[in-house]
């Protein structure tokens, strides 16, 4: 359940860093932190 988002996820930062550059890559970081922490709590509702 974890491992799969996370799999996804790193994916996305990886398209990000080589599209975007380090500032892209940085604000990528954010927005999938944040996007995690969306999931873990849907996870435990």
């Amino acid at each position: 359940m974890f491992g799969y988002p996370g799999i996804y996820l790193s994916l996305i930062i990886q398209r990000r860093n080589s599209t975007m550059g380090s500032y892209g890559g940085g604000f990528a970081l954010i927005v999938v932190l944040f996007i995690l922490l969306i999931i873990v709590g849907a996870a435990w509702l």
